[in-house]
């Protein structure tokens, strides 16, 4: 396992912990209802949001900036990353997440922690719905992570930061009024362990995983094809090491596998 024996690779895991963990705290915070009335759903929308785009920009050249277990599965599916990677990647999510509610808990008054639970549904919203909700959120935030993360396209783009800020923002703006908008595992997890509230909890689970799968598949063998081998592809699940040019030594940047434009 040369990825074990790699400092990149535990740099890269590191990254996912850390990001992870800013974005719960600081979209989980930005949530929390300090005064009655309802929500202010685009306070909420551009916090995650933000906070996404501010990670992406900070750790996307270490570790990709997947920050989402179903981003990761996603990028599993594609056979972009080893089964290795994906399985530390998404252990340093979850923990990650748990660490920044767990500061955010600490860190709030006791009259105002219940309210770090966004994992609720509409009264009116049944399980079907709301999973089919999460599914289609979750779709177009992979699909617009894989375009703009897509090494292929030579075109200046923008901001890939903002875009895919921009993309979690637009499925909080339409989903809080049905699911609280997860899209992410992990981000729901964390809450639900803190004030041991799991009801309907596998919605934010299922949801999220089945659109991550559908997205990266649409992009990856519909939309813009990837043109590999089956046998290449196995052997990037399997973690088999990349040639490297003759005479050039190997580096400790960012992670083969996850090689993104320009942030």
């Amino acid at each position: 396992m040369w990825e074990f024996r790699s400092f990149s690779f535990w740099r890269a895991v590191f990254a996912e912990f850390f990001a992870t963990m800013f974005y719960v705290f600081f979209g989980l915070g930005a949530s929390l209802k300090w005064a009655a009335g309802p929500a202010n759903v685009l306070h909420i929308a551009l916090a995650f949001g933000l906070a996404l785009a501010t990670m992406v920009q900070s750790v996307g050249h270490v570790s990709g900036a997947h920050i989402n277990p179903a981003v990761t599965f996603a990028f599993l599916l594609g056979s972009q990353m080893s089964l290795f990677r994906a399985v530390f990647y998404i252990a340093a999510q979850v923990l990650g997440a748990v660490a920044g509610a767990a500061v955010l808990y600490g860190v709030t008054p006791a009259a105002i922690r219940g309210n770090m639970a966004l994992n609720t549904l509409h009264p009116g919203v049944s399980l079907g719905q709301a999973t089919t909700v999460e599914i289609f959120l979750t779709l177009q935030f992979v699909l617009c992570i894989f375009a703009t993360y897509d090494e292929r396209r030579n075109g200046r783009l923008g901001s890939v930061a903002l875009a895919i800020g921009f993309s979690l923002t637009l499925g909080h703006l339409f989903g809080m009024y049905y699911t609280g908008a997860s899209m992410n595992p992990a981000r729901s997890f964390a809450p639900a362990v803190l004030t041991r509230n799991f009801t309907n909890h596998w919605v934010y689970w299922v949801g999220p995983i089945i659109g991550g799968a559908l997205g990266g598949l649409i992009y990856d063998f519909i939309l813009f094809p990837r043109m590999r081998g089956l046998s290449e592809r196995l052997s990037i699940l399997k973690g088999a090491r990349p040639a490297e040019p003759e005479g050039q030594q190997e580096t400790t940047g960012e992670p083969i596998e996850l090689k993104t434009q320009s942030l």
